[in-house]
């Protein structure tokens, strides 16, 4: 029995490993505990029959597999390649997907400066004497931003996320500043110090988060 329980410790180790999974990862597959994953790899028990036969399928092996010593170069070869071509397929699916929210972000930005040009070509027809309708494009910045930061935070690296809060908010500001000076509004400038903490409260909630994380 302890030779037995060598042998199939042996081989999960091998497959888990080829397989680029940690014990974690495999134990929560199986629903079980990584200490019962590391248990198994100790040779200190064995997985009943049943969790024997999820493993095997998991890795594309037989049973057999599991508990023989020795294996054909052949069949472990086969078995691997069966293997590589799984994690490929994945990447390939997980790189398409990828693409396709990109995608889908960027033509959603883009709709943003549509309608910004749009809005300008409408006031230029009506009133060619308002001279503001230049600032569609100004406030096209921040609401792309917005954009930007609902796909990310939905689809993409969050960690992101930082440096889009911390554009979008300056855009903000100079949207504002800009459009105050088209009005003939003085010492606009000033808007600018509200960035200094709002910056700071950016800064210390990516770090928050990040240790939440």
């Amino acid at each position: 029995m302890n030779d037995l329980k060598t042998i199939i410790a042996r081989n999960i180790i091998e497959l888990r490993r080829k397989n680029n999974m940690t014990q974690l990862e495999l134990a929560e597959k199986l629903n079980y505990t990584d200490k019962a994953v590391s248990k198994w790899e100790r040779g200190e028990s064995l997985p009943d029959i049943a969790v024997l036969k999820i493993i095997a399928d998991m890795f594309s092996v037989t049973l057999d597999y599991l508990v023989s010593e020795d294996h054909s170069e052949t069949e472990t070869e086969h078995i691997w390649l069966e293997n590589e071509e799984q994690i490929s397929e994945k990447e390939k699916n997980k790189h398409r997907k990828v693409l396709t929210h990109a995608y889908i972000t960027g033509v959603s930005i883009l709709l943003v400066w549509l309608l910004a040009t749009f809005v300008f070509v409408i006031i230029e027809l009506i009133n060619p004497a308002a001279k503001v309708h230049w600032l569609a494009f100004l406030y096209a910045v921040p609401t792309s931003c917005i954009l930007w930061l609902i796909f990310n935070s939905v689809w993409f690296n969050l960690r992101r996320n930082f440096w889009i809060v911390s554009l979008l908010m300056w855009s903000v500001l100079a949207s504002i500043h800009v459009s105050l000076m088209v009005f003939g509004i003085p010492e606009v400038w000033l808007l600018y110090i509200l960035g200094v903490p709002g910056q700071a409260i950016i800064l210390v909630w990516s770090r928050l988060f990040k240790r939440m994380k």
